[in-house]
């Protein structure tokens, strides 16, 4: 094997006969470059908008979300509640009880969530973190208040500084309809918004209204242990995977343990079959850029045929012929490889830490740049995927075209 490596590596450096044997071998550089520079810019870029949505939801997702296996609600008895507020791993638990309602603000309306969550929200979420306006501030003495999102905001023609209430409609769940009066099948709630939230997600921004779980209660008609889920923060330092299989463990089959991509599992699903996707196309097109190599090999076996009559007059065998042109692609692709992987890490940290290339336009953007994230995953990743390419794709040929000068130096 090291006197394979050694004569490529002659060969490689040599001069050669015709000038277009080296030109050819810059093309191939050049395409393996480009391709594996492509490769790492791309998959860094997938990498950036998933950290970058990520972020966006953490700030309204807990650390957990616990929901109930069937129905939309469950009681807290049928839970070991006390021993989960107790469990190590758990800081803090945010009792939700969320439903679909009509909203009404003056003559505008709207669908919407009224999300009803207790003291301990702001403490399980960054909730305080996206008030763009106004305050968290769901209840102030006797008076219900509430945090809406700017989207719904907006389409409700909501302002901070309005007197005139914001209206929550949802049917009764107990009682007779009177089909003379379909108005009171629906049970009514007021409250004043107290500040408006973005999370810069339309599920949220333009769907959902934060109230106090007392109100939802008393709208939804439950009693003071229904919920439709429980938010839990967990304590800091703690291995999240192992919570997660406590937390579990200590509510039994009720409820499913959520973490936050699990909250999310739609997006995240797509996100990874887009960058798998990604990934194959480049890697098609590297593979085709990698067919340059072989040009170059027959071109370069075809200068040396001379040379492996020599060898083979000194006792070399075919199979080491073979391999040294093999290894002769091989370090072709390798420069190619490393310049394309350095090249594409430099300007993916010159993307990240200083955000060169800004969304075009005069929109409003939730960040300036395209946000972007090294992994050093992906560029191993990169750097086999280049390189068995390459060497797949030379192996047959090199071997075809080798076997025929190497059997015709016999006839001569």
């Amino acid at each position: 094997m090291k006197l394979a490596f050694e004569i490529a590596r002659r060969y490689l450096y040599a001069k050669k006969s015709q000038n277009i044997i080296n030109i050819i071998s810059m093309i191939s550089v050049f395409g393996v470059l480009t391709g594996s520079m492509a490769l790492v810019i791309v998959l860094s870029v997938f990498n950036g908008v998933h950290n970058f949505m990520g972020d966006l939801y953490t700030a309204f997702d807990p650390d957990f979300k616990l929901v109930p296996t069937s129905g939309k609600v469950i009681s807290t008895d049928s839970i070991n509640y006390k021993q989960l507020k107790q469990a190590d791993d758990v800081l803090f638990v945010s009792e939700i009880l969320e439903h679909q309602a009509l909203l009404k603000f003056r003559t505008r309306k709207m669908p919407g969530v009224v999300y009803g969550v207790d003291d301990n929200f702001n403490k399980v979420s960054s909730i305080d973190s996206i008030i763009i306006d106004g305050k968290y501030e769901l209840k102030y003495k006797s008076e219900y208040r509430g945090v809406i999102g700017k989207r719904l905001a907006d389409q409700l023609a909501i302002r901070l500084n309005f007197v005139t209430p914001l209206s929550m409609y949802v049917p009764k769940r107990k009682g007779n309809i009177n089909m003379m009066a379909p108005q009171n099948a629906f049970k009514q709630e007021y409250l004043s918004p107290s500040g408006f939230f973005a999370v810069y997600q339309e599920e949220y921004d333009g769907q959902y209204l934060i109230v106090d779980i007392e109100q939802a209660r008393r709208l939804l008609q439950y009693d003071n242990k229904t919920i439709s889920s429980l938010a839990i923060k967990a304590k800091e330092g703690v291995d999240l995977e192992s919570a997660e299989k406590n937390i579990q463990a200590i509510v039994g089959s009720n409820m499913n343990v959520l973490n936050q991509q699990e909250q999310h599992a739609e997006f995240y699903k797509v996100m990874k079959v887009e960058k798998l996707f990604s990934y194959l196309i480049l890697s098609f097109i590297i593979a085709i850029a990698a067919f340059n190599i072989v040009a170059n090999l027959a071109m370069l076996i075809f200068e040396k045929k001379d040379s492996i009559f020599t060898l083979k007059s000194m006792g070399a065998d075919q199979k080491l012929i073979t391999r040294i042109f093999m290894t002769e692609g091989w370090l072709i692709s390798l420069v190619g490889i490393l310049a394309g992987t350095f090249l594409g890490i430099i300007v993916v940290l010159i993307q990240e830490h200083f955000g060169i290339i800004k969304f075009m336009g005069s929109g409003h953007y939730i960040t300036d740049a395209y946000p972007i994230a090294l992994e050093w995953l992906d560029v191993l990743v990169v750097i086999i995927t280049v390189s068995t390419i390459s060497a797949l794709a030379a192996w047959y040929p090199v071997r075809v075209i080798v076997n025929k000068y190497y059997s015709a130096s016999d006839i001569g």
